[in-house]
């Protein structure tokens, strides 16, 4: 089983690469610029929660990009839309739409998906605390917020739709996780439905976001700016998967080009021992053990073993197929081929303690630095 390197006392920013580095210094990275993305010029882009971190970047990289004929921020939050809108500019991008709305309401998202090519479904409540304080809530945007924005994607015919889930659906101890993995369950059950339309349902799943809200990179590092007398730790043994918001967007931007419907997608993403990073970020604090918390798990798993069974393997990611007859339908001027690779291993477990890529604190900080740049 592959280990995490030693700790690295030596993890300063003045030993990290440039980002144009960082961003091809994973396999999903590598490939990023050889792969074939969609091509969104002239076309409707919605995306679910387009005022969180990842909608922010994946609606600046399509801006830079493309020239959409709509890009439809879809999100609930008034303030974070204005926000969002001074910051690009008010008359620098036309094509920019603010819809006010939440994935909780069928008939809003059936309003805002019309004449809508491609959704990319990045709401959902995400921090384990709050969603288990907060089971209803979490189960009502989650779960059925995923049930409606199938049934809008149908009934207003969107060729595809990619959603965003997330490494704690895979074998869940918590309520989000298994909200996330029930979403996970609908949207490829849902190319079931779709009969003579030519819309998809795929998924993407992957790991931390660095320096994404809710994130314990920022929590470290303002613990360090204050001078704090040590960062809590939950368990020393503790791995995470990585990833940049740049790689995610561009990983789920070559999942709209490929998905054929109903896969998994998995970016092969490296993983980093949590006591490592905290040397990386506080070299000179002491950690505190506090315990797991409830809800938590030692290590991050992205493909079970029971999901293994239908998995293949590309050079820069997984594919998890799906079971269900659908997937072998030919249907008209379906150009696509399914995803063609070798099987992974009978006893293939994609976790981040089995990892065969680990974080070092020179690529560590180029992932921050390009996060910062973009920032």
């Amino acid at each position: 089983m592959p280990q995490s390197p030693l700790r690295n006392t030596h993890c300063h920013p003045a030993d990290a690469p440039s980002a144009a580095a960082a961003a091809i210094d994973t396999a999903a990275g590598a490939l990023a610029e050889t792969r074939a993305m969609p091509d969104l010029n002239d076309k409707s882009v919605l995306v679910t929660g387009g005022t969180g971190s990842f909608g922010k970047r994946f609606v600046r990289t399509i801006l830079q990009r493309y020239r959409p004929r709509r890009l439809i921020i879809f999100s609930r939050d008034e303030l974070k839309q204005y926000e969002m809108q001074q910051a690009l500019g008010n008359d620098a991008h036309p094509s920019l739409r603010f819809f006010i709305g939440d994935v909780r309401d069928r008939q809003r998202l059936e309003m805002a998906m019309r004449d809508v090519d491609s959704v990319v479904h990045a709401a959902a409540l995400k921090h384990v605390p709050v969603a288990e304080y907060n089971p209803s809530e979490c189960i009502h945007t989650n779960v059925l917020g995923a049930e409606n924005v199938v049934h809008a994607a149908l009934r207003c015919g969107v060729r595809r739709v990619i959603a965003l889930s997330t490494d704690k659906a895979a074998s869940p101890v918590n309520l989000y996780g298994a909200s996330k993995l029930a979403a996970d369950k609908i949207f490829v059950a849902a190319n079931n439905l779709v009969g003579s339309r030519d819309t998809r349902f795929s998924v993407v799943r992957y790991g931390n976001v660095v320096g994404s809200r809710g994130s314990v990179i920022p929590f470290f590092q303002k613990l360090n700016r204050e001078k704090a007398a040590s960062l809590p730790l939950t368990d020393p043994r503790m791995t995470r998967f990585w990833i940049t918001l740049q790689q995610g967007v561009d990983f789920v931007l070559s999942c709209l080009q490929t998905a054929r419907g109903g896969e998994i997608f998995v970016p092969k993403i490296p993983s980093m021992r949590m006591t490592d990073l905290a040397a990386c970020l506080a070299p000179d604090v002491p950690v505190r053990v506090v315990g797991i918390r409830p809800g938590e798990k030692l290590h991050e798993v992205l493909i079970t073993a029971e999901e293994a069974r239908t998995a293949v393997e590309l050079p820069d990611r997984y594919v998890i197929r799906p079971a269900f007859k659908f997937w072998g339908r030919e249907r008209e001027g379906d150009e696509d081929e399914a995803p063609e690779g070798p099987s992974v291993p009978e006893d293939f477990v994609y976790s981040s303690d089995r990892n065969d890529d680990w974080l070092d604190g020179r690529r560590l900080h180029a992932m921050l630095e390009e996060f910062e740049a973009a920032s």
